[in-house]
């Protein structure tokens, strides 16, 4: 009788144990997914101002130059060799020469605002994550109890052995994720 009362509190504050163990994962966990959301929503110069400022900088005084000058000469040579592929101009359509300045016009565009339309589209993902993390952290947080119905019942089913034993893994997987984290 008395080790029956025993037994009965020992697997009650084993089962209190597992479910806190378990309840505090999950809740870490969630945690973890709303930290995740909110640093994917920042902007690039909100993340790390020193770097986006080093990258603008370097993008503008070393990667757009050498771009320009690439792009000189590809398009140079271009028009040379549009002239001499027509056979020095004897079969010549003055289109050719609307065409290359529209392309070339166009390339120069698209080197020149090149930061901007990388920072755009940066943008445009910050937005759309920023709306929908609202919806992931409240979709994807986990609740045991929800998660594995009657868990209580099943616990107390088991031996204290084997709820001694589950007890230390959800411990064990609790500290790692404390540490980890």
């Amino acid at each position: 009788m008395i080790s029956e009362i025993i037994e009965k509190w020992i697997k009650g504050i084993l089962i209190d144990g597992i479910t806190g163990n378990l309840s505090g994962l999950f809740d870490n966990v969630n945690a973890k997914v709303g930290e995740i959301a909110s640093d994917v929503g920042s902007t690039p110069q909100a993340w790390n101002s020193g770097i986006f400022n080093m990258l603008r900088s370097l993008s503008e005084t070393m990667v757009l130059p050498i771009a320009a000058a690439i792009l000189a000469l590809v398009m140079c040579h271009e028009l040379i060799q549009m002239i001499t592929e027509k056979n020095n101009m004897h079969d010549f359509d003055t289109s050719m020469f609307f065409r290359w300045i529209f392309k070339s016009a166009f390339a120069i565009l698209i080197v020149s605002n090149t930061w901007n339309i990388v920072m755009g589209v940066f943008d445009a993902t910050q937005s759309v994550v920023n709306q929908s993390s609202g919806v992931i952290i409240g979709e994807t947080s986990i609740h045991f109890d929800r998660l594995i119905p009657g868990l209580e019942f099943q616990l107390e089913s088991m031996t204290i052995g084997s709820l001694l034993s589950l007890w230390f893994q959800t411990l064990v997987v609790g500290l790692t994720m404390n540490i980890l984290s």
